[in-house]
C-alpha cells in the first residue's frame, strides 16, 4: 500500500473508534465481563471503549492496532479502515473526558449473616464447610449487604485489607464478578502458612476447591490467588515470605492457563526460583474437578491448541531434512525459499488462498536450516543427528512466547534471513563465538518458521472469516 500521511487528529478519531460498537455492527458475539465485554470468538481478548487487551499474551491496545492484529491490516489500512473512508461507514466514537479520581480503597458493608455465601460456595461450589469456616472466621470471606456478593478479601503483610474480589451468588446466568474499586492487586486473596511450599492459583474458588481436595495438613502449606493470570500477588508474598522456596502452579487447564504457567515459570527462574512444578486439575479448573466428585458433570479441560498441533508439524521436516542432507549450497537455497516465501506471507487473505504453497516454504525454510545447523556442528567437531536437532527444535518452543500475528511473523522470518545473510558474508575468519551465533540464528529461523506455519493452519481460517466480514458489513452500508 502506498504512504498515506495521516494528520494527528485523523489518527486520534481513528484510534478513539468504539471497538464495543464495532463488534457487534459486525454480528461479533460479545459476553459481558464486569466493565468490559469479552469477545467468544477470541475468549481471551476484552474489550472496553477503545481499548482491548489480550489476557493469554498480556498484550492490549487501542483500536488501531487491534485493527492490525485481528484483520491483518498495515497502519495505513487500519486507520483508513476506522475512519471510513473506502466504506462511508461511521463508526461511534469513544467519548473523551477527564479520568475519574481513582476512588480510596474500602471494602463494601458486611451483611449480618452469610447465609447466601455459604449457601452458594457450599451447595453450589461444593466448597468444604469446615474450609470456608476458617476464612470467615478470619474475616477473609464475608457477604456483602447490598448485593449478597461473595467478598474474598486481600490483606498486607500489617493485616490490613487493601484488596477484595466480589463474586456474585446468583446461578441463574453470568454470575458477576470483579474487583473492588482501588484494589491493590499484590494482594488478592492468599493464606500464609510455615512450610515452604507455595501454591498459586487464578482465582478464589479455584484455591478453595483445591484445599477442599487436598485438605490434609493444609494449614501449614501457603496459598495465594491472581486475581487472573497477573504475576503481582505472587512476587508480593515471595518477597515477603523468603522461606517460601518452593512454587506449585495450579492454574486453570486451558490455553490461557498453559500460556500464563509459562510465562510465570520463566518470570519466577529470572528470580532465582529452582523449585518449581505446576499441578494440573483433571478439568477445566479444580472447582471442575470438584463438582465431578460430587456428581455435577463438569466443564472439560481444553489442552493447548498450538501444543497438540505442534507434533504434527515437526514430523513433517523429517523426510524434508533427508531429501537435503545431500543439497550443495544450503544457504543459497534457504534463501530462495525466504524469496518465495515472501509474497505468500504479504497478507493474511494471501496466504490463506495459497495456504498449502505458503507451509511448503516454510517446511523448506525450517528443514533447510535444521540441515544448516548439522553442516555447521559437523565443522565444529560436535556431530548430532538430525533426530536430535529436530527434537531441541521441538523441546524450545513455548506458546508464552508466540505471539503476534501474520505481519509480525512475515517480518521477524524476513529480520532471521537477514541475519544469517550478513553473518554468512562477513569477511574474515569466522570465531568460536561468530559459528554459535550463527547456530543460534538458524535455530530461530527454524523456530519462527514453526510458529508461522501453526499460524497458518490454526488462525488464518478465523482471521479471513473476520476480514470477509467486515468486507460484507462494508458494503452493505
Amino acid at each position: 500500500m502506498a504512504y498515506i500521511h495521516f494528520t494527528d487528529e485523523q489518527k486520534q478519531q481513528a484510534n478513539s473508534v468504539d471497538l464495543v460498537d464495532f463488534l457487534q455492527r459486525q454480528g461479533e458475539q460479545l459476553v459481558r465481563s464486569g466493565r468490559e465485554w469479552r469477545w467468544k470468538r477470541h475468549d481471551s481478548v476484552t474489550v472496553r471503549g477503545n481499548q482491548w487487551f489480550r489476557h493469554s499474551r498480556k498484550e492490549g491496545g487501542h483500536a488501531i492496532d487491534f485493527v492490525q492484529q485481528f484483520y491483518d491490516m498495515s497502519f495505513p489500512e487500519a486507520v483508513s479502515f476506522l475512519l471510513g473512508e473506502d466504506s462511508g461507514v461511521e463508526w461511534n466514537q469513544t467519548v473523551k473526558s477527564a479520568p475519574a479520581p481513582r476512588k480510596e480503597f474500602a471494602l463494601p458493608d458486611a451483611n449480618p449473616d452469610m447465609r447466601r455465601v455459604f449457601a452458594y460456595l457450599i451447595k453450589q461450589r461444593f466448597i468444604d464447610r469446615e474450609v470456608l469456616s476458617h476464612f470467615a472466621h478470619k474475616k477473609l470471606i464475608y457477604e456483602d449487604k447490598e448485593y449478597h456478593n461473595a467478598v474474598f478479601v486481600g490483606l498486607d503483610e500489617k493485616g490490613i485489607p487493601r484488596h477484595a474480589h466480589k463474586r456474585g451468588t446468583y446461578t441463574h446466568g453470568e454470575p458477576y464478578k470483579g474487583n473492588v474499586e482501588g484494589s491493590d492487586p499484590k494482594y488478592s486473596f492468599h493464606w500464609i502458612g510455615e512450610s515452604s511450599v507455595l501454591y498459586v492459583f487464578e482465582a478464589p474458588v479455584d484455591m478453595l476447591s483445591f484445599i477442599t481436595l487436598h485438605q490434609d495438613g493444609w494449614k501449614r502449606h501457603s496459598y495465594v490467588t491472581l486475581d487472573g493470570v497477573s504475576e503481582h500477588a505472587l512476587l508480593c508474598q515471595l518477597k515477603l515470605n523468603p522461606y517460601l522456596k518452593s512454587v506449585v502452579l495450579c492454574l486453570d487447564h486451558d490455553e490461557a492457563g498453559i500460556e500464563a504457567v509459562g510465562r510465570l515459570k520463566d518470570i519466577l527462574y529470572e528470580k532465582g526460583y529452582r523449585d518449581i512444578s505446576v499441578m494440573q486439575s483433571q478439568y477445566k479448573d479444580w472447582n471442575e474437578d470438584l463438582k465431578a466428585k460430587n456428581g455435577v458433570s463438569p466443564i472439560p479441560a481444553r489442552e493447548h491448541r498450538k501444543l497438540e498441533l505442534l507434533p504434527k508439524v515437526i514430523a513433517e521436516l523429517h523426510d524434508l531434512c533427508k531429501a537435503l542432507a545431500a543439497h550443495k549450497d544450503i544457504d543459497s537455497f534457504l534463501a530462495e525459499c525466504a524469496e518465495a516465501a515472501e509474497p505468500l506471507l504479504a497478507s493474511g487473505k494471501t496466504a490463506a488462498l495459497n495456504a498449502e504453497a505458503t507451509r511448503e516454504c516454510l517446511q523448506c525454510m525450517a528443514a533447510g536450516s535444521l540441515t544448516a545447523m548439522q553442516r555447521q556442528l559437523r565443522q565444529m567437531e560436535q556431530p548430532v543427528t538430525m533426530e536430535q536437532l529436530i527434537q531441541k527444535l521441538q523441546d524450545s518452543y513455548h506458546p508464552h512466547e508466540d505471539r503476534g500475528w501474520l505481519r509480525t511473523k512475515a517480518e521477524q522470518l524476513r529480520q532471521d534471513v537477514s541475519n544469517i545473510s550478513r553473518q554468512l558474508h562477513t569477511s574474515g575468519i569466522r570465531t568460536l563465538e561468530d559459528k554459535e551465533k550463527l547456530l543460534s540464528s538458524y535455530q530461530l529461523l527454524a523456530l519462527d518458521c514453526v510458529k508461522t506455519m501453526m499460524f497458518v493452519e490454526l488462525e488464518l481460517p478465523t482471521m479471513l472469516s473476520v476480514q470477509e466480514q467486515a468486507v460484507n458489513f462494508s458494503m452493505t452500508m
